[in-house]
This record gives C-alpha cells, structure tokens and sequence, in this order.
C-alpha cells in the first residue's frame, strides 16, 4: 500500500512512522517550508504515551522532556493563590514537553523510506475505486492507494473531501510564543505559573536553555484570527499585572507565535472511500481537554495498525473510527462540561476554582474531571515491530 500523509505535524509524522515500520509505502506532504517552531508545553500522557513506547520512542522523548513541579495560580503580584501537582490529572506516567520538541523526535525517528515533502500544498482530490489522486498548488499530482488527512484543525483535506468544516469554536482564543527573560526564568523555576485572572490568563515555564515559554488563553466571541497576532495578544492581556507587561514587551513577530481559535472538529463520519482523517482533523479535542497529542498519536498508531491488518483500506478505516470515535467523542463532552472553570468570568467562579483546586487530591474526582482513561494501545499487544529511526 502507498499511504499520502497531508500534513507533518505530530499525528501525520506518528502515523508515517508506524505504516512505514508496517512494510508499508509512504509520503507525508507538508504546506510549511519546514519544521515549524511554534508551539506550548504539553503535558503528553495517556495513550499517545503508550504508542510512543510501543514505537520505541519513548528514550528520546525522555530525554527532552520537562519535569514540571506543579501548577500554580498567582495574583497581579506574583503572590501563590493555588496550585496542583499536573501529575495528579494523568492515569500513569506523564511527560511535559514543548510541541516542537516532540515533533522533532517523531521526525528525527521516521524511517528512511519515508518521502517527507515540505512546500506541498494540496489543492484538490480525486477519489477512485482503487485509490486516490492528489493534486498539488505546483501542478504536480501523486497517486496513492490512500490519503490520510492529518492537517490539524484547519485541514484542507476535510475541506476537499468533505465539504463542511465541522468546526465547533469554544470561545476562546490562545497563543504561545518564547522569549529571553532571565529574571522570570528564575523566578518560575521548575513551575507553570498562570496568572489567576478573568476573561484572559498567562502563563510561563522556564526552559532549559534559559529562555521562557508562554502560554496565554483568552475569552472572545470572534473566532476569527487577527491578522495582526501580536497586537492582538498585547491588547487582550494589556490588563494583567506581575511579570505579565515585560512579556508582552518581548513578543517576537508574527511569525514566530502561535495563535489559534480553541476549537473542536466534530463530525458525522472520518472517512470517505479511500480518504480518512486523524488527529485535530477529525477529532480535535481543544486545549480545555488536553491530550490533544496524545490522542493524535494513539490514534495515528491505532489506524496504522487497522489499515495493515484489514482486508481492504475501507474495512481499514472503519474500524480504525469504530474503535477510536467514543473515545474522542468522550473527551470532547469533557471539555465542553468543564469550559466554565477553565477561565472564569466572574469573582465567583475565580473563588470556586481555587476551592476546587484544593480538593482535587481526590482519585474520584479527579478522574470525573480527566475523563476515563484507554488502554487500547497497550491492549493491541506487546508483539509490534519498533520503528527504525534515520
């Protein structure tokens, strides 16, 4: 089988990793010039952790990764409000790392035969009984036996193939970007520390090599993104105090920050013929669910495993959806019941959050709040090659 993989984020590179390790044929198209650098912390866990493993990947991203102490809340003086340690939110291990980072682990690693194309714009699709023809903004065409849209939650895939764009805006905005502050740096240490404000937050983690990486959400009912990004972030979070003023001072340009409507993709089916969807594509989760990579992964490994094992690409497809859809789906209504405490809009609900953080020691509780955890990817069995890096 020739798999096209549209887009080389964390779930299309997963997914190019796992197919080609699988004996199969495979060429990921990526509309960036190159590896993107833009990106937050990740708090990976859950079972894109277990496909990593299963890959055998798990040593390099270790070998990257953060150890975050704990979350804290602060006021406009920098002063503690609350806090929890992240690890109580994972069922099992967890691993804080940068999105780049990881992606940079899931590229160094693809196997050689992998062809990794950037600058590749997909314009159009063909979809044939035996196969599926993609057109390219360059004129160029390739023809495959499947294509998988991994293209995130802007995915021109979906576009293509499915018309509608399913996207279900949440109200809120979020950006991120780094940026060198040697004084924040030591004051934040090994913490994420978040503003504890309404209608907008920031937050920091220090980096290893002494430069600070933001984190910043806010309330709006556009979901439109500005064209200028960073006046918009300058004046959405104009108002908060601390160390908050000096980072929005250091916001690099444009192209150097992340920012994006928080939203999910909800649909009536992932597939069409020979054309499916994975990751943020078909099912992005939001920021207020996290594991958003970690589902991305789990579910890229999960349809690696279903199209090879499969009697044809479709009946492929199918069980890849029919097994992963409710485990999405479940996530999803989590981080639509819990969108009020995410960001509060009032005193009030800033008051309850600080309470609830209090009492978040309980298993039960947080379990009610992270959802239930999957163990498909372990349940698929120890017995599965392990990738050969380049």
């Amino acid at each position: 089988m020739h798999a096209i993989i549209c887009g080389a984020g964390i779930a299309g590179l997963a997914l190019a990793n796992r197919l080609s390790t699988l004996g199969q044929d495979v060429t990921v198209l990526e509309r960036s010039p190159g590896p993107r650098p833009q990106g937050y912390m990740i708090d990976f866990f859950g079972p894109g952790y277990d496909a990593m493993a299963a890959m055998g990947l798990l040593p390099a991203l270790q070998e990257v990764a953060y150890h975050v102490d704990e979350a804290v809340l602060v006021d406009e003086r920098g002063r503690r409000q609350a806090g929890i340690d992240i690890k109580q939110f994972a069922e099992g291990d967890l691993l804080s790392v940068m999105r780049p980072d990881l992606e940079k682990v899931l590229r160094d690693h693809l196997p050689s035969t992998v062809e990794l194309r950037y600058g590749a714009t997909l314009t159009g699709v063909t979809s044939r009984a035996d196969g599926v023809r993609v057109e390219l903004a360059d004129g160029s065409s390739l023809d495959g036996d499947a294509l998988i849209g991994a293209d995130g939650i802007h995915s021109a895939v979906r576009r293509e193939v499915f018309g509608s764009s399913y996207v279900r805006f949440l109200g809120f905005h979020t950006a991120a970007y780094s940026f060198d502050a040697p004084e924040i740096h030591d004051e934040i240490g090994g913490r994420f520390c978040l503003t504890d404000t309404r209608g907008s937050q920031f937050g920091f983690y220090a980096l290893r090599d002494g430069r600070v990486a933001s984190f910043a959400v806010h309330r709006t009912a556009d979901p439109d993104v500005p064209a200028d990004t960073r006046a918009a972030i300058r004046s959405a979070y104009s108002g908060l105090g601390w160390v908050v003023p000096r980072a929005l001072a250091l916001c690099p340009e444009p192209e150097r920050i992340y920012y994006d409507q928080v939203a999910q993709v909800v649909m009536p089916r992932w597939s069409s013929g020979r054309v499916v969807l994975v990751g943020d594509a078909c099912g992005a989760v939001s920021l207020l669910a996290g594991q958003g990579a970690s589902l991305g992964i789990a579910g890229a490994f999960l349809l690696a495993e279903k199209l090879v094992a499969a009697s044809s690409v479709e009946a492929g497809m199918a069980e890849y959806e029919r097994i992963w859809r409710p485990v999405v789906e479940e996530k999803q209504k989590v981080a639509r019941s819990t969108a009020r405490w995410f960001l509060p809009r009032s005193r009030w609900e800033l008051v309850a959050r600080r309470m609830l953080l209090k009492v978040l020691r309980m298993p039960g509780l947080r379990r009610s709040i992270a959802g239930k955890p999957t163990t498909l990817i372990r349940e698929l069995g120890s017995e599965v090659p392990v990738s050969r890096g380049r």
